[in-house]
């Protein structure tokens, strides 16, 4: 699990496609590397990935094709930056919300909003996941737990204070770039649980 707080920005060293797979390599801050093991949980950008190989500072993970089809991280290349979180641990805070770091979707970004000290992201969403997504609920946006601003016609908004820019990578994006989408899945459930019961009416 994993709780949406991004710990830090790292650098993608490598990035090598084989058939089906691909082997991602970044570079982690040194205080990250304390008690990672192979097969350990990270989250790139907001999905979990294990841990395939460790030297020193540089940490490998692998993708399978259905990472590769729903992520954005297939779209990685040396020199890019990625979000990071480690996974949470008992007795840590939980700042952000829980997250499985299962992405649902990617969503584009259609318009930015600047103003004085804050960013108003739009992002246009696949219309499959739309109702999941409501004024003020959580969700997951290549890894950052946010609060969704507002929702308007399979569209939604969320918006950034000059912490969250500069701790993570989403306001280095431009319009037309796509971001990983994780869905709070307690929306999900409720959600999916009322269509069944009015369905069955």
């Amino acid at each position: 699990m994993f709780t949406g707080i991004v710990q830090a920005k790292a650098p993608v060293i490598a990035h090598l496609r084989q058939q089906a797979l691909s082997q991602i390599e970044v570079e982690l801050p040194e205080p990250m590397i304390d008690g990672l093991a192979l097969g350990a949980s990270v989250a790139l950008d907001g999905c979990c990935l294990s841990v395939t190989s460790i030297e020193g500072t540089r940490v490998t993970f692998d993708m399978m094709r259905e990472t590769l089809r729903l992520t954005t991280l297939g779209q990685r290349e040396a020199g890019d930056v990625v979000n990071v979180e480690r996974a949470a641990r008992v007795g840590d805070d939980i700042g952000g919300h829980l997250m499985s770091g299962h992405i649902a979707c990617m969503a584009s970004i259609v318009e930015l909003d600047t103003a004085p000290n804050n960013l108003r992201i739009w992002f246009d969403l696949p219309m499959d996941f739309t109702r999941f997504v409501l004024d003020k609920g959580y969700i997951g946006i290549d890894g950052i737990s946010l609060t969704i601003g507002a929702v308007d016609h399979g569209r939604f908004c969320v918006n950034l204070i000059p912490e969250t820019m500069a701790r993570t990578t989403l306001a280095d994006k431009g319009i037309g770039d796509s971001v990983n989408i994780e869905i709070d899945p307690q929306t999900q459930a409720i959600v999916e649980t009322v269509e069944r019961v009015l369905a069955a009416r």
